[in-house]
């Protein structure tokens, strides 16, 4: 009698393929370098540097433009074109050095005129002369009130462009600025040529 056991083989029980340790490891393997392989088949490895460049960027384009640089843009463009304003304000309402001018010579006229002289001389010298240096100093004013307020719409066409478009405010009052120069040229040029107002005629004696 054969006191041997049989020996029975479970089919069930065979190591699977990837039940291999070592097959898993080599397939993890072959997929990294898949992955980190360049198009000719060279390893590539990964920049920390690079991944961190682009956290940064995509952190900065959800930050809020600053309000300071926002705030910052078109200061001198403005502050051209108040500059621009005022001068034709000044053009049209007079200034202090067209009434010095004006006093200068009304003194010259009458020094010319205190040796002996007809009316109409007179009044050329004294009233005409102050009237005409008045017209001309406002003049002056006028002219370069129009050429900054000028300056300042021009500008933006010219030079490097701008990465913001230029504030409405600052064309606005740069054009505030070009009206009233050009309002100040006109009067100031009716003035010096005796348009609006012409000098005073001596009565002729009587005889």
């Amino acid at each position: 009698m054969n006191t041997t056991p049989s020996k029975t083989t479970d089919l069930s029980k065979t190591a699977a393929p990837a039940d291999d340790p070592e097959k898993s490891t080599a397939d993890a393997v072959t997929e990294d370098t898949t992955a980190t392989t360049g198009p000719d088949g060279t390893p590539v490895a990964s920049d920390p540097f690079d991944e961190a460049e682009a956290l940064d960027g995509a952190e900065g384009d959800d930050l809020e433009p600053d309000a300071f640089t926002g705030a910052r843009h078109g200061v001198g463009a403005g502050a051209t074109a108040v500059v621009s304003a005022a001068l034709g304000i000044v053009a049209l309402t007079g200034a202090w050095s067209g009434r010095v001018a004006a006093e200068r010579e009304t003194l010259l006229g009458q020094i010319q005129t205190a040796g002996g002289s007809n009316a109409a001389q007179q009044i050329s010298e004294i009233y005409g002369d102050a009237w005409h240096a008045t017209a001309l100093v406002n003049g002056v004013f006028a002219v370069l009130a129009l050429l900054v307020g000028a300056f300042v719409l021009a500008r933006p066409a010219f030079g490097t462009p701008a990465t913001r478009p230029q504030p409405a405010w600052i064309r606005a009052v740069a054009l505030a600025g070009v009206a009233l120069g050009t309002l100040g040229v006109l009067i100031s040029a009716g003035m010096y040529f005796d348009l609006f107002l012409s000098l005073p005629v001596a009565g002729t004696p009587a005889g």
